[in-house]
């Protein structure tokens, strides 16, 4: 049975069943159909003042969490339609809102998970969906309703402050992405809430930018991932601060009303919640235009205020605003908590985000870290950490040889170590109280995650220095620079049998947050910070094994690359706090990394064919997407750009042989078969990657992704995989008939290692 044919087979039976029990967390979830009966029986008992209560926030400083709502004190007595015929005692919580999409965010006592990028970097749906599902248990176990996420912003350019949270410029990967993490958080009985929609590329201007995009570049890249969102059976919606196409996102029908892309064209059936103060105008414009939820509910200098203060109650008493809207919007906050089994015994708030520590009994202090989520947060970040150089070299030249230089390090001949930059070691924690603004605004550490709402705790990170001096403990010397002072670096790596150095890129959320060493959320530059690249540069030129360890929430240049002293390079991204112990695996060989680039690496940032737009004489701008559909990788193979480490390219320890590729119909879809051979010396896992070539006329890139597994093999060890591709897979939005359209003529099958490493060439 192929992918596609099993994921929707269980989209059919989440929909359509009438009850299933999701084992470990006690719980019903019901249907939509059910859950919308029940959310309409319990609607017609309350009064318009408690109808007002569920729609609007409680105030950016009243609430508890990010945000809540005011539910009715009262409970209700409400019977199931189903089989059952059960009657329900219905007490509605102060719903909980909180960030972010890797780990909440102003709470203790809970582990800060690798960032969206760096999930991507697996290319694993397995580990997408566990790290879901392992968010989800800690947010439910502090009460949490509404999870914050994911976000999948597609990254337009690399240096987007925000890009890091969401998984990358290619839509399908990052599609994929949004689709794993939802099932997983929704498995736990959590809301998941996609965002932003739509068109959130950028920080500058972000409050009321406008994005103007054409239809058909609006569905093959910005829309896709919240296509996949819904089919994962999403709760939820953000709409985003910047206008769409002149009209600001969230009173934009076109977009989130009834007639409008998410509901009927996408058949989204949860609620729209607004970004915290991107409400703006008349109450009316809001509501008629589909926006559910206002939060915080609160003016907040940025917009916000259009429902509270009376102002809807007003409007629907006026009948500016029919009542039955207002019921539709309860309709579709009550819905999802129904389906998700809420009403059923689900944990009460026991933390206070927004009070600190002065609240008294409101933090309750409750741990939900367990075992499992740390040693994930390890596998995500050693799964993450992409091998683009290897220069190895053996003591009897072997290829399984004990290693003398490269990777992975031997401990038998490794005896003196420098470790060198400041991005090795803790990072000050008094940028991490729980109510600094920016949360992990400071980057005078290890880089284990970006600032602003999408960063997460560093109360137990692990930083490299750590990790590395536990590991080797008294079997090498280790001698330590950890700054990035150009002196003190290559004097510690002088003499040394390896030198690893660590250098790092950050960005964020603008909002109310503090600008970190001169960036205002964007990055201002590709470069890496502090002078990182200098620093390579200058140990390299004295230490002929320096391995090169870098933590960035994006792109950047390296020029240094093929430096013939650079024996190894590591790009760890940005992998939450098992940073240290993550990388201590691949260095020390006792996993074989098998991490991809979710990006392109260019040196040059032309390359990229998109802007990020800083200044503005004139107030918000209007950006226009005139690439199109040319991202990232898509750009660069349609202007004959060679970069510097393609789309998708991540080295092993082993090798790895593809060979006899089938093409076959099935359906209106095909499927794409070959085997995989482990050639090397090593266990390894594989990451086979499906791009297509649409027919020329098509006016699609060259090739575009649309498959990517993960094949676990031991050494000398074949397996054959297989990839579907769906109808969607091979069709192109048609705007003059408003549907998607399966081109004509040939289609081309590439399949390899990455975008640039193609093994096998078919068609159909």
């Amino acid at each position: 049975m192929s992918r596609w044919l099993r994921l929707e087979i269980a989209l059919l039976i989440v929909v359509f069943s009438s009850t299933r029990v999701l084992e470990g967390y006690g719980f019903e979830q019901r249907s939509w159909t059910e859950s919308a009966d029940l959310a309409n029986k319990t609607i017609a008992q309350l009064t318009l003042d408690e109808k007002i209560g569920m729609v609007v926030g409680v105030g950016q400083f009243n609430s508890r969490c990010v945000g809540n709502i005011s539910p009715p004190q009262r409970s209700f007595s409400v019977t199931s339609s189903s089989s059952s015929g059960q009657t329900l005692n219905v007490t509605i919580p102060p719903l909980c809102f909180q960030d972010g999409p890797a780990g909440l965010r102003l709470v203790k006592n809970v582990t800060g998970f690798p960032t969206g990028i760096n999930t991507a970097s697996t290319f694993s749906r397995r580990l997408m969906r566990a790290r879901g599902q392992a968010l989800a248990e800690e947010f439910r176990g502090k009460g949490v309703n509404v999870f914050l996420g994911p976000a999948m912003d597609i990254m337009r350019n690399p240096k987007a402050g925000r890009g890091w949270e969401s998984f990358g410029p290619d839509p399908y990967l990052n599609g994929e992405g949004a689709y794993e993490t939802i099932v997983g958080v929704q498995s736990v009985g959590v809301m998941a809430c996609a965002k932003h929609f739509i068109a959130n590329n950028q920080e500058h201007w972000r409050y009321g930018l406008t994005a103007d995009i054409d239809d058909r570049t609006l569905h093959e890249i910005y829309w896709y991932p919240f296509i996949r969102s819904i089919e994962a059976n999403v709760s939820s919606v953000m709409c985003a601060y910047n206008r769409f196409n002149g009209t600001s996102s969230c009173h934009n029908a076109a977009l989130i009303g009834p007639s409008g892309l998410l509901r009927k064209e996408g058949g989204f059936q949860g609620f729209v919640v607004s970004d915290w103060g991107a409400t703006h105008d008349s109450v009316e414009d809001n509501a008629l235009a589909g926006l559910d939820m206002e939060q915080p509910g609160d003016f907040i200098l940025i917009g916000g205020g259009v429902y509270g203060g009376g102002k809807l109650k007003g409007a629907v008493q006026s009948g500016d605003v029919p009542e039955q809207v207002l019921d539709e919007m309860v309709t579709r906050i009550l819905t999802p908590w129904f389906m998700l089994g809420q009403d059923q015994d689900y944990p009460a708030i026991n933390f206070d985000a927004q009070h600190a520590d002065g609240s008294g009994s409101l933090n309750l202090n409750v741990n939900v870290r367990t075992d499992a989520h740390t040693e994930l947060t390890r596998e995500i970040g050693r799964a993450s950490a992409v091998l683009l150089k290897n220069n190895r070299s053996t003591a009897d030249g072997t290829p399984s040889g004990t290693t003398t230089r490269g990777l992975p390090v031997s401990q038998s001949l490794i005896k003196s170590i420098a470790i060198i930059g400041q991005d090795a070691k803790l990072p000050n924690l008094n940028c991490n109280p729980p109510l600094a603004p920016g949360l992990n605004e400071c980057n005078d550490g290890t880089m284990s995650i970006g600032w602003g709402s999408g960063s997460n705790s560093l109360d137990f990170i692990v930083p490299p220095v750590t990790a590395i001096m536990d590991f080797v403990g008294t079997q090498a010397t280790v001698t330590q620079s950890l700054s990035n002072d150009l002196s003190a670096g290559p004097n510690a790596a002088r003499g040394k049998d390896l030198a690893i150095v660590f250098a790092n890129a950050m960005s964020g959320e603008l909002g109310f947050y503090n600008v970190v060493v001169g960036n205002m959320g964007d990055r201002n530059d590709l470069d890496l910070w502090f002078k990182g690249g200098s620093l390579i540069e200058a140990v390299a030129a004295v230490n002929n094994n320096t391995v090169v360890v870098i933590h960035s929430v994006g792109p950047v240049p390296m020029p240094w690359n093929n430096h013939p002293n650079i024996t190894a390079i590591i790009y760890a991204g940005a992998p939450g706090e098992q940073t240290g112990p993550s990388l201590v695996d691949v260095i020390w060989g006792a996993y074989n990394p098998r991490g991809r680039l979710p990006f392109t690496l260019s040196d040059n940032e032309d390359d990229y064919g998109t802007e990020i737009v800083y200044n503005s004489i004139s107030g918000f701008p209007e950006i226009d997407y005139t690439e199109k559909l040319l991202l990232d990788y898509r750009y660069m193979d349609s202007n004959g750009i060679t970069p510097r480490y393609e789309f998708g390219f991540g080295l092993s320890f082993t090798t790895f042989e593809y060979s006899g590729l089938s093409v076959t119909s099935q359906g209106t879809s095909q499927v794409i078969s070959f085997t995989i051979k482990n050639t090397g010396a090593f266990d390894g896992t594989e990451i086979p990657q499906l791009y297509l070539g649409f027919p020329a006329s098509s006016g699609e890139p060259p090739m575009v992704l649309r498959g990517f597994d993960e094949i676990d093999l031991a050494e000398g060890e074949s397996k054959q995989v297989s990839m579907t591709v769906n109808e969607r897979d091979m069709s192109i939005w048609d705007t003059p008939s408003q549907s998607w359209v399966r081109p004509q003529g040939t289609f081309k099958v590439f399949v390899g290692a990455s975008i640039k490493d193609i093994r096998l060439n078919g068609s159909f």
